[in-house]
């Protein structure tokens, strides 16, 4: 189960995501339910901007007590994300936040750093940074993306797309659909979508679609 939450302050989450401050308690609830039915298969999702950087120690704290994985995610550009330098937080700026954090160790294929913290007794769930801006990990990436229109992205930055959706509709096989699959990977840029760095797929990002069309 992933759960987005960008502050754990009513107030700000309310800012934040334009709902009112008593939805605040209703996703702490619901986090506290999904560590408890699912321990260790719950993920809460917060992207870090210089509005919620100081609240990435609180945030780390809940995994003394609760089986859940706490994600810290670099702000991406999108389009339509008003996305600007002076809101970047790095994950050296993140790690910078939290003390006694200790490094665990990553899958083959994990588009997360995991961390856990020290001091205090065992805890329970990890902490984990998102760091596809500042270090890249397109060389391991495995990730494909099918929109809800029936596009395929190989890439989360890449604007090109190949609709299997079309395929499908003109009769294509599973053996065509696993050969246009297999080509596209194999076109697949070396990384962030052939950009250079956030600087240029900020530049470049009226090309893609907004993230809330493209699907986590």
């Amino acid at each position: 189960v992933n759960i987005s939450l960008d502050s754990l302050d009513a107030d700000k989450f309310a800012r934040l995501t334009r709902r009112p401050p008593a939805y605040h308690d209703r996703v702490m609830e619901a986090i506290e339910d999904c560590a408890k039915y699912l321990p260790h298969r719950t993920k809460v999702n917060c992207v870090v901007m210089p509005d919620n950087v100081d609240e990435l120690e609180a945030f780390s704290e809940m995994t003394r007590y609760l089986p859940v994985d706490i994600r810290f995610i670099e702000y991406m550009p999108f389009n339509e994300n008003q996305w600007q330098t002076d809101g970047f937080v790095s994950y050296q700026q993140m790690q910078e936040q939290i003390q006694g954090l200790e490094r665990i160790g990553d899958g083959p294929n994990d588009t997360t750093k995991w961390w856990r913290l020290t001091g205090g007794g065992e805890t329970l769930g990890r902490i984990g940074f998102i760091t596809s801006m500042s270090e890249h990990f397109c060389g391991t990436c495995n990730r494909l993306r099918i929109t809800a229109d029936g596009q395929l992205k190989v890439c989360l930055f890449g604007k090109t797309e190949v609709s299997l959706r079309d395929l499908m509709r003109q009769g294509g096989s599973t053996e065509m659909l696993q050969k246009v699959i297999h080509y596209s990977v194999q076109r697949k840029h070396f990384k962030l979508g052939g950009h250079k760095d956030m600087v240029d797929l900020q530049a470049h990002s009226s090309e893609n679609r907004p993230m809330t069309l493209i699907g986590g």
